[in-house]
Parts: C-alpha cells; structure tokens; sequence
C-alpha cells in the first residue's frame, strides 16, 4: 500500500512529513517533457488514501507527460536555508473517479476560498480545472 512508504510516524522526520502533508498548500509536482526535461510546476493537493490528488487545467502539459512517463516526482519548498527537504517519487495516472472540485469536500475545505478568489467560484473553478491527476507514492526522502 502506498501510505506504507511514509517514514515511521515516531520519527522527528516521519511527524514533518505527515504535518506538512496536512498543512501545506502547495507542492511542486515535476513531470519529465518529451525532450526529457524536467517540467516542474507549482500545484494544490490533497493527499488521500497514501497519495495526493491534483486537479489540472484541461491545456495542462502534464496530462500528455504522464501519459507517456509516469514516473514522477513532488516536493515541499525548503526552509529558507535549504532545510525540511521532502521529496516523494511515484507514478501518476489520471483518474476519472473524483468528483469535480466543487464537490470534493476535503479540496473544498482546503482551497473553497482560494477556488472562488482565483475563478469565482468553485464551479467555474472546476470547470477550469476538470482533469483530476493521482499520485501513487513509493518512496519518501528528505532531511
């Protein structure tokens, strides 16, 4: 099971991991391009079921990126002197299982108010961002 890759919960670096999962708004999700660069963009998640869930612009270049390479890779920002690093590698898949946003309550909870300031509600935020992205974990690094 994917939630069996995150460190020991007992562990200073285990109890970091599972606060910043929970409390952080943003996450770089790199995706690797068709030229082999890597692609990395800024996105809201929640993390669910041992993985995040992403929700992305119909346009999104990363929706072709993990069609064709899976193998992906998220982290925190650092500290401001490069500390609290946390990387997670896995596979992303898109999903047609989710509800829109807007119906996502734990995604509403989270963003509601970002969701309406940014498109004006969260409808029309799902309807700008209509294509649900999951991450499945198998590794966790950082210091």
């Amino acid at each position: 099971m994917a939630g069996d890759v995150l460190p020991d919960p007992s562990s200073q670096f285990g109890r970091r991991v599972r606060e910043r999962l929970e409390n952080e708004h943003v996450v770089w999700f790199t995706t690797i391009g068709a030229d082999g660069t890597p692609q990395p963009n800024p996105v809201w998640f929640v993390w669910t079921d041992g993985g995040f869930l992403i929700y992305n612009a119909a346009q999104a270049k990363r929706l072709d990126h993990i069609r064709d390479r899976p193998q992906v890779s998220l982290n925190f920002n650092s500290s401001g002197q490069g500390g609290d690093i946390v990387v997670f590698r896995g596979l992303a898949r898109p999903v047609d299982t989710q509800p829109p946003p807007h119906e996502n309550s734990v995604y509403v909870a989270k963003y509601g108010e970002a969701m309406a300031q940014i498109s004006d509600s969260p409808e029309a935020f799902s309807a700008a961002y209509p294509h649900a992205v999951r991450v499945e974990v198998h590794g966790v690094r950082g210091f």
